[in-house]
């Protein structure tokens, strides 16, 4: 899979959300389609129609553990005048039907599942039998049980059945020829199940794509050690990884490299090798220690002609500073995110996202987004000339802020399950206003 190189743009430009988005997606192709055993499918997205080539069920069987029986046999049957039936023999589940014969007056002991034999139209469940015991009901009850030890070579039966009755029809399911799933459709346990059942025990898929996320500053710790004098812990891979998983990909965590360009090339050269997509945060700013800027911008001067690494201010709030591009020998695709939480987490929406399911050859590959009511205690107020992006929760057509606008609020974060847009010329939203929202959940 090849990614092409970013466009150039002046240092100074200011790009629109949807711009970076279309020289994002523009850039990105779907990964080749491979075949793979249906386990290692789950998550995938098939490449090809699948045709039934053998009806479901195959055979007529029985929905119920009873008696296989003629119709005729049974008209009339009750309580006080049950049909008394000769049991000819058993069918189990996985039995040849045809080595028995129901005629009239007979009946046949059958499982669930089992081939319905020769000659049989119905089923009557063994509840409205005596269970071949041989007698009629023994203080109100009947036999449960279809135990052969306990079973006679009669049975009566006390209710009539209709003609198919408690039998699973040949191909109810689906037909020989019939289309199961269609191209583009992700694979799910359910449809897992209908590819085996079908007899399919590989498929033709795209792959989860394998993505890395790493985030960069030498003041990040990991969780679990203890805090040093201006240290904080590294959240943003932890959730970013989280994210691509729920995304569909395969998501590799790798530590916070320190703020040393050298360090960060090499630490992204070796990942490579199981990357599909690679995903940064943090030190793409302007700062003094913006490591990846450093390590990266240049990239494109010393590996093949096609790859590079551009970055860009935003018009958008948080998440002013992206960076995209492609490196290495594959020309890997690479996005560079903010470091704050905040920014990280709604640029990986905006632009990660959509990348990994792209990749996976998704049709769709934007969050759903809907119109709501602002409710708020105050009106919202947004920098002119930027679209911004704030957490919140939705419910019932209505949307409410969480938190403040900080970029470092991640406990809002936690809470959101939407994020409300203001347009760029949009400069103070009034309760009761009406909000587009893009829904996370």
């Amino acid at each position: 899979m090849s990614t092409a190189a970013p466009r150039p743009a002046g240092q100074d430009r200011l790009w629109s959300v949807a711009e970076h988005l279309a020289d994002i997606l523009a850039a990105v192709r779907p990964l080749e389609p491979i075949e793979l055993q249906l386990p290692d499918a789950q998550g995938c997205v098939l490449v090809e129609d699948v045709t039934v080539p053998v009806s479901l069920p195959p055979f007529d069987n029985s929905s119920m553990d009873g008696y296989a029986v003629r119709v005729a046999d049974v008209a009339g049957a009750s309580e006080e005048f049950p049909a008394a039936l000769d049991v000819v023999g058993d069918v189990a589940a996985g039995q040849q039907a045809d080595l028995l014969y129901v005629g009239p007056g007979q009946a046949a002991r059958i499982m669930t599942g089992a081939p319905l034999p020769s000659g049989a139209e119905a089923v009557v469940p063994v509840e409205w039998t005596d269970g071949g015991l041989g007698e009629g009901p023994v203080n109100g009850m009947r036999a449960r049980s279809l135990a052969p030890e306990q079973a006679s070579g009669h049975v009566r039966v006390y209710r009539p059945a209709e003609a198919r009755a408690h039998v699973r029809a040949k191909g109810s399911d689906v037909k020989a020829g019939d289309r199961a799933l269609d191209a583009g459709t992700v694979l799910g346990p359910p449809q897992i199940a209908l590819l085996a059942a079908v007899g399919r025990g590989t498929v033709r898929v795209r792959p989860r794509p394998r993505v890395v996320v790493m985030s960069t500053g030498s003041e990040l710790v990991q969780p679990g050690e203890e805090l040093g004098s201006g240290q904080i812990y590294d959240s943003n891979s932890f959730a970013l990884t989280a994210a691509a998983r729920d995304a569909g990909a395969i998501a590799y965590r790798v530590g916070a490299v320190a703020d040393d360009a050298d360090t960060l090339r090499s630490t992204i050269e070796d990942q490579l090798v199981r990357a599909d997509l690679v995903v940064t945060t943090g030190g793409v700013s302007v700062g003094a220690y913006d490591v990846v800027k450093e390590a990266l911008e240049h990239v494109g001067d010393e590996d093949e002609a096609g790859s590079g690494i551009a970055f860009r201010k935003l018009a958008m709030q948080p998440g002013k500073p992206q960076g995209f591009g492609s490196i290495g020998p594959d020309h890997t695709p690479l996005l560079a995110l903010p470091g704050n939480p905040v920014s990280s987490y709604v640029s990986f929406e905006l632009f990660v996202r959509p990348v990994i399911r792209t990749l996976m050859g998704l049709d769709d590959v934007h969050r759903p987004t809907t119109r709501a009511k602002l409710t708020a205690e105050k009106a919202l107020t947004s920098p002119k000339g930027r679209r911004q992006f704030l957490r919140a929760t939705y419910a019932d057509g209505a949307v409410s802020p969480v938190g403040g606008v900080g970029s470092h609020l991640i406990a809002a974060l936690a809470h959101a399950d939407s994020l409300i847009v203001v347009p760029e010329d949009v400069e103070c939203v009034e309760p009761g206003t009406e909000v587009d929202v893009v829904l996370l959940g």
